[in-house]
């Protein structure tokens, strides 16, 4: 009988066939003595949803993959159907070069028990464990689960860099993760020129060179209770089943209006980069990544990057071919064969701002998700809607507000019309803008000084192109409790931000549906500035954003009241980075949904009406994380669980009843109260 010498490939966000490392050693090596391979791709349960793959009449052996301070779905329809287009595709690509992709659900290392001893009664022997190492607290402990199986087993366990990033681990300037600077600047000049740092892409495997694949019929099937279905809509649809209910509900739009409608994959991922360049998209990205609405905005490779369809160092190399004229499919756009241009520079900063983000994963670890943030601030006193009465053990009065005032602003009903449409917008798409992620975070975390991690869950939940590293870093930082240098002092200020970025009020009218009647952008912007004698005639009779907005923000220009007759003359800032962007608005405290003694939003603490607040709008760059879930956001009963550094020592627990704003003023039950643990 043949001898066998197995290695099996445990693929997490690595979701490529082209520039992997694994696969071009396997398929070039001449040394590596592997008879077969096997790529598996388990579903992470904890990060996941899985009850939808279980068998009729069974229950999950997991706990519901919620998060930890709000209780939202860790992953939604968005990103889960993304995953599944992503790994059908693999599955193709890998099929073209005669190999296949085995999909599972469970605990890591009980998998791969299962399947190493399952192949050795078919005289298949497994001599080794390869996978991509990741940053992030739960993917350590995957990778050391993992590495603990593989030693029980008398197997091989070896963990390769992963190379999806601008600039390979084995080049940083740095010799240690401490060493890296908290400021991003600092780490950029460290590296200029950025196009001469990334390395070269490795090949595609040619058909053929990769080791053999294990029949179907030796691999151990998924165990009870769950199953894997054949299908990809099946599949597709046993992710959705359980999370799609809990998408909360807001006025129909015309979706073909999204800004992604793409979907998952490496051929997806490749043919979006080809056309970014081709169209002369990415020559001008510089000028329109703050863009609003359409598909030209923006390179939109988030969701392709965050699960590994795609490398920075592809488009990296792609850009180069287009800026040296060494590839003729580029030779009709303008710019070919010139050099590096803005955008294209502009492409490499945010590449690096991302491997940046994950740096910074390893050099702060579980702080990522603490309250406190990278920079141990344990001075702010955040509201949340946790706080339980001692006496009576219910919610508070005061977090039971809180709670109400998060459910508008995540489901868009805050009177803020740019913090309305973004929120819509995700809820709709998955992908909202990064200019628009910076003011719903700056809106929430400072305007409303609401905890951060509400957000950022929500947005875990949410997007379509969550990472880790990028959501919760980029929250901390327009938090003021991350590596921002200007900390508590960067505040957006939504309704300028409204009159420079959506212009014409396209924006807000197309994810807004039920004021796009106004006329005037003043009102468009804040609909409770409108007259009351046109509420009737605009249709904004009974809005809660119309009616009771959370937040009044009383925009002005050049320290001038703001006046009906006068004209709104604005001066459009250079972007992110440039001074010139800045400009001094005033903002004025709500005196409705919120205390008139709020600071939050002034940064000399001051609560006059006429604080002066800062408006630079220096980008802390795209992705965000969040979660969400739930007709009311917070979804279902909680139930004991896992502790983690996300919520401290805690693990999940009980939390009573309360009560949201619903559409207009009135108040409906919620499903379950967040609870959060002790500040970090």
């Amino acid at each position: 009988m043949e001898s066998s010498n197995v290695v099996i490939y445990l693929m997490q966000h690595d979701l490529r066939v082209a520039d992997n490392p694994i696969l071009d050693h396997l398929a070039t090596s001449a040394n590596h003595n592997f008879t077969h391979l096997l790529p598996v791709y388990i579903i992470p349960p904890h990060q996941i949803e899985v009850s939808g793959f279980l068998q009729d009449g069974t229950k999950s052996p997991f706990p519901e993959a919620r998060s930890e301070t709000a209780h939202f779905w860790r992953c939604g329809p968005h990103r889960a159907r993304f995953i599944s287009q992503s790994l059908w595709n693999l599955k193709q690509n890998l099929a073209k070069l005669g190999n296949d992709l085995t999909v599972r659900i469970g605990k890591p290392d009980e998998i791969l028990t299962r399947l190493v001893e399952g192949l050795k009664t078919h005289q298949k022997k497994v001599s080794a464990v390869w996978m991509i190492g990741e940053e992030g607290y739960e993917e350590e402990k995957d990778k050391k689960s993992v590495a603990d199986a593989c030693s029980a087993l008398g197997i091989e366990h070896k963990v390769w860099v992963d190379e999806k990033y601008f600039i390979d681990d084995r080049d940083l300037k740095l010799e240690s993760p401490e060493h890296l600077p908290d400021v991003f600047t600092t780490y950029r000049k460290l590296n200029e020129p950025l196009k001469e740092r990334p390395r070269p892409t490795r090949p595609r495997p040619l058909d053929g060179t990769l080791p053999k694949p294990i029949e179907a019929s030796e691999i151990p099937s998924q165990s009870d209770p769950f199953e894997i279905p054949t299908s990809s809509e099946a599949f597709e649809a046993a992710l959705l089943r359980p999370i799609e209910k809990d998408i909360p509900e807001v006025a129909p739009v015309d979706e073909s209006t999204s800004a992604h409608p793409f979907r998952g994959g490496e051929d997806h991922a490749l043919d979006r980069l080809y056309y970014l360049i081709k169209s002369g998209n990415a020559s001008q990205y510089k000028s329109s990544r703050n863009g609003l609405l359409g598909v030209d905005y923006s390179t939109k490779l988030s969701g392709y990057l965050a699960q590994g369809c795609i490398t920075a160092r592809q488009i990296h190399e792609e850009l180069l071919h287009f800026e040296t004229g060494s590839d003729q499919k580029y030779a009709e756009t303008d710019g070919y064969g010139e050099g590096e241009n803005e955008g294209t520079q502009a492409i490499r900063f945010e590449l690096l701002w991302r491997d940046y983000m994950r740096l910074c994963t390893r050099k702060f670890q579980a702080k990522l998700f603490y309250r406190s943030g990278f920079r141990n601030d344990y001075s702010h006193k955040w509201k949340t809607g946790c706080t339980i009465d001692k006496d009576t053990g219910l919610p508070s009065q005061s977090s039971e507000a809180v709670s109400a005032t998060m459910k508008r602003v995540l489901e868009g009903t805050t009177g803020q019309s740019l913090i309305d449409a973004s929120s819509r917008e995700l809820i709709h798409t998955g992908y909202t803008s990064n200019r628009a992620r910076q003011n719903v975070a700056s809106f929430l975390a400072k305007h409303l000084n609401i905890d951060w991690r509400y957000g950022a869950e929500w947005y875990e939940f949410m997007l379509v192109d969550y990472d880790v590293n990028s959501n919760w870093s980029n929250w901390q930082y327009v938090a003021g409790v991350g590596n921002d240098p200007r900390g508590e002092a960067r505040i957006f200020n939504p309704v300028k931000q409204a009159f420079d970025y959506d212009k014409d009020g396209a924006y807000v009218r197309c994810w807004v549906p039920e004021i796009r009647k106004i006329e005037k952008l003043e009102n468009l912007f804040q609909p409770w500035t409108t007259p009351t004698e046109d509420w009737e005639r605009f249709g904004l009779t009974g809005l809660a954003l119309v009616e009771d907005p959370v937040k009044k923000i009383n925009f002005s220009v050049e320290g001038k009241p703001k006046s009906s007759r006068r004209p709104f003359v604005r001066k459009r800032g250079q972007g992110r980075g440039d001074p010139s962007s800045s400009t001094n608005p005033k903002s004025t405290p709500s005196e409705g949904a919120e205390s008139s003694n709020d600071k939050s939003h002034v940064p000399n603490g001051t609560s006059s009406v006429t604080s002066s607040v800062r408006d630079l709008s220096i980008n802390p760059r795209s992705n965000y994380r969040g979660g969400g879930g739930g007709r009311g956001p917070w979804g279902a009963p909680r139930v004991r669980g896992h502790g983690g550094p996300r919520r401290g020592q805690q693990g999940r627990g009980w939390q009573p009843p309360h009560t949201q704003v619903n559409g207009t003023n009135g108040a409906v039950p919620l499903h379950s109260w967040p609870r959060i643990g002790s500040p970090q």
